[in-house]
């Protein structure tokens, strides 16, 4: 699967990028709207993917069973439909009309479209962003049996949904298209731990999300900052919870051109656009991360900011 590169004024907003996807494996891009639409638009006339898009609505008036047995006859399948009812996990509603189901049910129901597709390529548009929990889990279940035989790319913009059912995440964003280190158990995070002690530089900060170990390199971190005892690490606009100190983390990012800019935050000064200057005693550093963060400076460190940016 290949994206041609998109220039917005001059400038690369969107590489080019190549995916060797294979059969039996799941591939989440996490991305804004923006690039989710540009990289939607040129697998539209490709016959080989099928694509799923946020947005899309089912025949409101038809019954779950009516739907199911409609999309049974124009895939020409030969599933039973009470067989399918009963994977689907819908047999409770199989005589609801789809107009009538929660949001989050209607919109599981529209996604099992993805099921009756002919295409060895699945392509979703955020697919658990509507989803309450009973529906994520009845959808991943249904994806994991897809992936068997189909290859899946899930698009979103949120990295606990791409983490349900990835196996590889990227990260595209204003930096470029890049991989993110993802591991699965605590044996992998302490061989982490083993790893950064045996290295005398660091290439790894590690993270942990929803029972996932997250490593990010230095480069990728906008700050971090310390709230009522737990240790954020902020990166493209999401945090992720760290288990170091800050103080730990000080020393760890020193020679990344990190630096502590107040008791509670440090920066990555590669991120800084701007030092605000509220009050003789107040000031903040602007961040250039798309999100128009706001850190707070310390006054007794800005001095010594000024000494390491030369000004």
């Amino acid at each position: 699967m290949q994206f041609q590169p998109v220039y917005e004024d001059g400038d690369l907003f969107l590489p080019k990028i190549e995916l060797n996807m294979t059969s039996n494996q799941s591939i989440g891009i996490i991305t804004d709207l923006k690039r989710k639409q540009l990289l939607l638009n040129q697998l539209v006339n490709h016959s080989q993917y099928y694509l799923f898009r946020t947005g899309q609505n089912e025949y409101m008036r038809l019954t779950v069973e009516e739907l199911i047995t409609f999309l049974i006859q124009i895939t020409e399948r030969n599933d039973r439909v009470a067989s399918l009812m009963d994977y689907f996990a819908l047999k409770e509603e199989r005589k609801v009309k789809i107009k009538d189901l929660s949001s989050s049910k209607r919109m599981y129901v529209t996604l099992l479209r993805v099921f009756f597709a002919h295409q060895s390529t699945l392509v979703l548009e955020e697919p658990y962003f509507y989803l309450e929990e009973q529906d994520r889990h009845h959808f991943k279940r249904i994806l994991d049996d897809l992936s068997k035989e189909k290859q899946i790319l899930i698009l979103t913009s949120n990295l606990e949904d791409a983490i349900i059912s990835c196996d590889e995440i990227y990260r595209l964003n204003e930096l470029g298209f890049h991989p993110l280190d993802i591991r699965d158990s605590e044996e992998d995070k302490q061989e982490v731990y083993e790893q950064d002690r045996d290295n005398i530089t660091l290439q790894k900060i590690y993270t942990k999300r929803k029972g996932k170990v997250i490593l990010f390199n230095p480069p990728e971190i906008d700050f971090i900052e310390s709230i009522d005892g737990s240790i954020l690490v902020h990166v493209g606009g999401e945090n992720y919870d760290c288990a170091l100190t800050l103080t730990e983390l000080e020393q760890r990012l020193l020679n990344f051109g990190f630096f502590r800019c107040h008791r509670s935050y440090i920066v990555n000064l590669q991120k800084v656009r701007e030092i605000i200057t509220w009050t003789k005693n107040s000031y903040s550093l602007r961040l250039n991360t798309g999100k128009d963060a706001v850190v707070p400076l310390s006054r007794s460190k800005l001095q010594e900011l000024k000494a390491l940016l030369n000004l």
